[in-house]
C-alpha cells in the first residue's frame, strides 16, 4: 500500500492534469511529438512523484526542479537542439496550463 500524499490537492489535481495531457499526446500524436513527450513523460515522472510526497510542494518548485533536470540533460547532449527546444516548448506550454 502506497503512503497518502502530503502535497496539497491542488497540486496533486496539477500533476494529474499535466499527466493528462502527456498521455494525450501519447495516445494521439504524430511519432515526432510521442518522442517529445516520452522523453519529458520520464523526467516530470521522476520528479513530480516524490514531490506528491513533500508539503512544500507547489507549481514553482516543479517547474523549477523539471527545468533543471532538462538543463543538465541538454548539457549532457541528450538530444538535439531542435529537440531540446521541443521539449522546453511542451514543458513550459504544461506548467502554464497547469497554472491557469
Amino acid at each position: 500500500m502506497q503512503p497518502s500524499p502530503l502535497a496539497d490537492k491542488t497540486f496533486i489535481a496539477s500533476i494529474e492534469q499535466i499527466e493528462g495531457q502527456l498521455d494525450n499526446v501519447v495516445n494521439h500524436g504524430s511519432d515526432d511529438e510521442l518522442f517529445i513527450a516520452s522523453y519529458l513523460q520520464g523526467h516530470f515522472a521522476v520528479i513530480a512523484r516524490p514531490l506528491e510526497m513533500n508539503e512544500e510542494a507547489s507549481l514553482s518548485l516543479l517547474d523549477k526542479t523539471v527545468t533543471e533536470s532538462l538543463e543538465q540533460a541538454f548539457v549532457n547532449k541528450e538530444l538535439t537542439p531542435d529537440d531540446q527546444a521541443k521539449v522546453t516548448a511542451l514543458w513550459r506550454r504544461l506548467i502554464e496550463n497547469a497554472r491557469t
